[in-house]
């Protein structure tokens, strides 16, 4: 049975544990608050890492932990650190890293693949460059995530529904999204591929949030939001770019979920007003 050392257990991560579980892996999950069952390590602590190699002898290692809301500083610890860690620790293993679609600033519109210039425009964007670096440098994995959403989680959808939602101006801003459960799978099937680079993963139909909150009303029966200014406050920085998953999908995977739309009414029930 290969073994997994997985870095996080959060939203994410506690799905990748399912779905390599459900696939005959044995799961060491690592968290930096341990709790039942997960293993104790603060990846950017070299010391840290340098105890759990004592206790684990992993196949392959995938780094989803979270920056806890953090900005730079948790960025540099949880990210830049946590890669160059796991790198110098265990050399030899593959190592995927769960990057952001937010290294891609783009603002024209336009289809952005993994060729595409990736030059963020926020400080944490950089350092998830930096990161990446690290994992490619040692022949790794990056995905590159779009939003995740899922049972229990989607911001746009319950603003939506709570009456909260704004189109910024015209909503042409495209929304870029992926069901957390099939970020869980394009993971596992990454880790099975023998596959290195750098992979986009999102869904495949990238929506402008105008077309996204007109299928929700449809979906719904409920009215449209409001216009308004555009929201230059993102976490994740005022973007509008449509995110290719092509090269993914040319290794074999496809979404369970191909629009944010298609899993809409499945989500709905799961999220808190």
């Amino acid at each position: 049975m290969k073994q997994l050392l997985l870095i996080g257990h959060g939203y994410l991560g506690q799905q990748i544990t399912h779905e390599f579980r459900n696939n005959d892996w044995e799961v060491l999950p690592v968290s930096l608050s341990p709790h039942e069952g997960t293993l104790p390590c603060d990846v950017g602590d070299w010391t840290s890492v340098k105890a759990l190699k004592k206790h684990v002898f992993p196949d392959f290692i995938v780094h989803c932990a979270a920056s806890g809301r953090g900005g730079a500083e948790a960025y540099q610890h949880v990210y830049v650190d946590g890669c160059r860690n796991l790198t110098e620790h265990f050399p030899g293993v593959p190592l995927l890293f769960t990057s952001s679609t937010s290294v891609y600033a783009q603002t024209d519109g336009s289809v952005v693949t993994e060729e595409s210039p990736a030059i963020p425009d926020r400080e944490t964007g950089a350092l998830l460059l930096e990161a990446e670096k690290i994992v490619i440098a040692a022949g790794g994995i990056v995905a590159r995530l779009s939003g995740i959403y899922g049972p229990g989680r989607s911001v746009i959808l319950r603003k939506f529904l709570t009456g909260e939602a704004v189109i910024e101006e015209d909503g042409r801003r495209f929304l870029n999204q992926i069901h957390r459960d099939d970020a869980a799978r394009a993971t596992h099937h990454l880790a099975t591929t023998g596959a290195s680079g750098v992979f986009n993963a999102s869904d495949s139909t990238p929506l402008s949030q105008l077309a996204c909150y007109q299928a929700l009303s449809a979906q719904f029966s409920l009215p449209l939001p409001p216009s308004g200014p555009r929201d230059l406050n993102r976490k994740r920085g005022w973007t509008h770019k449509q995110v290719s998953n092509a090269k993914l999908r040319a290794t074999g995977w496809e979404p369970r979920f191909p629009s944010f739309i298609d899993a809409a009414g499945e989500v709905a029930p799961t999220l808190e007003a």
